[in-house]
Formats: structure tokens, sequence, C-alpha cells
């Protein structure tokens, strides 16, 4: 069963009365443990489509199953379980808290899952292994660099053990040795707990590394096409 499937999903918003089609009849599906790249140029939708995956928004038209389930028509707080439960995000800004260190920010998401104390330390500590930093667990994010801080982001998306990881523009700020190394955090994280990666990105780099690369271009899915040739 395809752990996502959209059937001709659109979006419309709304701008002084006038309606702007984002995404027009998206027809996708995206199978457990798939590593792929959603691309297009900038306002081409493909920032839509992954809101409308990771359930932070809602679609106009058509249907939206996440592992069998149908999240189109759920309200916002549907959605937010969800996320909750089946989805991580990774974002180019980081979106770390401050003041609070490395292992605290990976926990964050237990925290609103109501997860007790020690069990959410626990298991904070284990994504911070998954990504090779737990000599960094009790910095600030003021004190790692910006791989480093990318790699928290990232065991903060793994903690609630998700069935998909959502990453838009992951490289984006990163300098190019430390983006490759990023993506083969994700690749191997991939390969070794069969996560399924969605990487957003405008970065062709990023897209050759993929198995499988769709082009969003004026609302549509203009090409859907495997990688060719050797890793």
């Amino acid at each position: 069963m395809a752990l996502i499937r959209m059937e001709t999903v659109g979006k419309v918003y709304l701008a002084d009365s006038v309606q702007v089609p984002a995404l027009t009849d998206i027809n996708l599906s995206i199978q457990p443990g798939e590593f792929l790249a959603v691309m297009g140029p900038s306002g081409s939708g493909k920032s839509t489509l992954m809101n409308i995956l990771g359930c932070l928004d809602a679609p106009t038209s058509g249907q939206y199953y996440l592992a069998g389930e149908d999240v189109s028509k759920l309200d916002r707080d549907g959605r937010a379980d969800v996320r909750n439960r089946k989805i991580g995000f990774v974002f180019q800004g980081f979106n770390l808290l401050p003041r609070i260190d490395a292992v605290s920010n990976v926990e964050l998401p237990l925290i609103y899952g109501h997860v007790r104390y020690s069990l959410r330390r626990k298991t904070a500590m284990a994504a911070l292994e998954l990504v090779g930093l737990t000599d960094r667990a009790h910095h600030l994010p003021t004190q790692l660099s910006g791989g480093q801080q990318q790699r928290v982001a990232i065991a903060r998306a793994l903690v609630n053990d998700p069935e998909i990881i959502l990453a838009d523009e992951p490289t984006g700020n990163l300098d190019t040795r430390t983006s490759k190394e990023i993506m083969m955090v994700f690749r191997e994280l991939n390969r070794q707990r069969k996560i399924t990666f969605v990487l957003v990105t405008h970065d062709p780099e990023v897209g050759d590394i993929t198995d499988r690369k769709i082009l969003i271009r004026d609302g549509h899915i203009e090409s859907d096409q495997p990688r060719v040739g050797e890793e």
C-alpha cells in the first residue's frame, strides 16, 4: 500500500477576492521507504505541496491519503494529531529554540505528546546518537555549527519515530561540504531505518542524490523521474 496517495488534489488561495490556483490536479503516489526530491522554481507550488503533504494545510479539492487515512478533510486539530504521530519536519532555518540545549530541543515533540520526562530524555538521546551528536547534547544552538544544528533538527524530526520526514530546503543555509554531510545523514537514515524522505529543494545537487525527482511547474507535476545510473 502506498504511504502517500494524492488524487486530483488542488489548492486555491484568495487574493483580494480573486482565486489564485497554487496546485491543480496533483496525482501522486509515494511508497514506504522512498527517497525523493520535489523540485521547481520559485512560485511553482512545491512549498504548497509540502504544506499539504505535511498536514500543515488542507487541499481545496481532491483527496490525500496518508498511510491509508484520508487526511484531506481533517480540521486543524486533526491535522496536528497526524503530524505529531506520523511526520517529522526539517527546515532550512533549523528552527531550534536558542535558550535550551540540543537534547531539550529534540525532546520538544515528546513534550507535546505528553511523554514522561525519563522516557523522553532517553528517546531524545537515542535520536541524537543516530545523527552522531551525543557529545553535543548539552550545548546551546549558538555553540553549534550550522551542520550540527541541522543534525539536532534531524534528531528532533526522528524522535517520534515518524513514517515520513519532510525536509524543506534542508541544505539552504549550509556550505557545500556540510550540505553533502547532511545529505549522507538523510541517506543512511533512509537505508537503515526505512524512513520515507521527501526533500523540497531547488538545488540540483540535492536532487541528484535522491532516487526520484518530481518537478513542479505552475502548480502541475511536469515530470516524475527515477534517478538513472549507479550511486
